[in-house]
């Protein structure tokens, strides 16, 4: 069942955290509108995936909070943090599917664990969710039989298996041609409105963030660069930005890519 209550999907205030007597981020703040695709992007050893886990509840901040629907992650019970992510779905970057299941008993897995409903009601709500992650043809085979982006539908199917209210997706684009890429980010866009979720999206790959995210968050050295729209990053001035966009590769004919020619043309 969906929650109605008014707090915002994620925010981060002030995050400061240390690894290995480093500091891997410092005062890190952000705030996540509901039905927003959030981009997190930064190169590697940015501190991307220290940022994720603090946000999940994973990890404790030196200094600063994170919040999921108005709760303070780091501050619940184990029960407590159980509960409230059963309105959060995770696709991790590996996929982290169960080798010795098939696609579709990985998929419906989280159902049998965490739900009460019938055999039945089971097998329809996976078949749903089959059916929008284009997965029916090959829901009888094993991970290991599964290209890139197969796998990475996979992962996602699980994550929305129980309709989640927000969805974390590590890496999306990751070890996939620019095709695949393509098509995994409108995907993403596919589910945000199909299903009224919110999405967060950790990445490095800047084109994922500029076709898809309806706010960006740079990080770098553990830092926040700035946050933005994509347009607003495209027409900032800022050196660091502009650093950061000039390093990504863009797919032609992406949304991007036509927006720089117009401005080169004058148009």
């Amino acid at each position: 069942m969906r929650s109605f209550d008014t707090a915002v999907p994620v925010e981060a205030r002030a995050i400061c955290a240390e690894f290995q007597g480093r500091q891997v981020l410092r005062d890190v703040s952000l705030s996540v509108g509901r039905r927003e695709i959030f981009a997190i992007i930064g190169p590697s050893g940015s501190g991307k995936t220290t940022l994720l886990r603090h946000l999940l509840g994973l990890a404790r901040p030196r200094q600063g909070s994170a919040f999921v629907f108005g709760h303070p992650v780091a501050e619940l019970s184990r029960h407590e943090l159980a509960g409230l992510r059963r309105r959060i779905g995770v696709a991790f970057q590996g996929g982290a599917l169960l080798n010795s299941l098939s696609v579709v008993q990985n998929i419906e897995l989280p159902l049998k664990q965490h739900t009460r409903l019938d055999a039945a009601t089971i097998r329809i709500m996976t078949h749903i969710k089959l059916e929008l992650l284009g997965l029916l043809d090959i829901d009888a085979l094993m991970p290991a039989q599964l290209s890139g982006g197969m796998l990475k539908r996979a992962s996602l199917a699980r994550a929305v298996i129980m309709d989640p209210e927000l969805l974390f997706v590590d890496e999306p684009s990751s070890g996939l041609d620019p095709v695949n890429a393509a098509a995994l980010d409108d995907l993403l866009v596919e589910l945000r409105d199909s299903l009224g979720m919110t999405i967060v999206v950790i990445t490095h790959a800047m084109e994922t963030a500029l076709n898809i995210a309806d706010k960006i968050l740079l990080l770098d050295s553990g830092e926040v660069v700035t946050v933005g729209s994509p347009t607003e990053l495209l027409q900032s001035r800022d050196a660091r930005v502009q650093s950061m966009l000039q390093r990504r590769p863009v797919r032609a004919g992406s949304a991007a890519d036509d927006y720089l020619n117009r401005l080169t043309a004058g148009t």
